[in-house]
């Protein structure tokens, strides 16, 4: 098996080395936070379930569907396994029966800190040999490179 980390890049990857690059960062990155979010009990993807509830508990299933950015039934799946988990709780809105209220839990409010610190270490970790105004200038072309593809992924699905 060849090495993921080397600077060498596959000879197809070379027609979209920013590409690859990121892909190679994005799967470093989730690796990492995975591992600390299994030390509490979280895939991921719930801690940003969790971080809009904790910002506004009480929010539809349909808020933190369109918050967060996941699919449909990521989230329920998400949601439920949370549920059942004891971190919250999903109740029909007396508004209107079909509209499910997600709210935390004390189990779930008490992984706010413990998510806090994951986000401070991981942050810590990946900006480490980078200097303050490279973390800006990375963080603004993140930002402009996701609302490109996103844009993008709104105009057509697939190309």
């Amino acid at each position: 098996m060849s090495d993921t980390t080397s600077s060498e890049l596959p000879n197809t990857a070379g027609e979209g080395p920013l590409s690859y690059a990121i892909f190679q960062l994005a799967r470093a990155h989730r690796g990492h936070a995975a591992a600390m979010l299994r030390a509490m009990n979280l895939h991921p993807g719930q801690e940003l379930l969790l971080m809009q509830l904790f910002d506004h508990d009480g929010r539809t299933q349909a808020e933190l569907l369109e918050r967060v950015g996941l699919d449909h039934s990521t989230v329920s799946k998400s949601l439920r396994r949370m549920q059942e988990a004891g971190l919250l709780t999903r109740e029909p809105a007396p508004h209107d029966r079909r509209v499910m209220v997600v709210r935390l839990t004390d189990a779930g409010r008490a992984l706010k800190e413990p998510i806090a610190d994951m986000w401070r270490s991981l942050e810590e970790i990946s900006v480490r040999d980078l200097t303050p105004d490279q973390v800006e200038v990375f963080t603004t072309c993140a930002r402009i490179i996701e609302k490109a593809v996103r844009d993008r992924s709104r105009q057509s699905p697939v190309e």
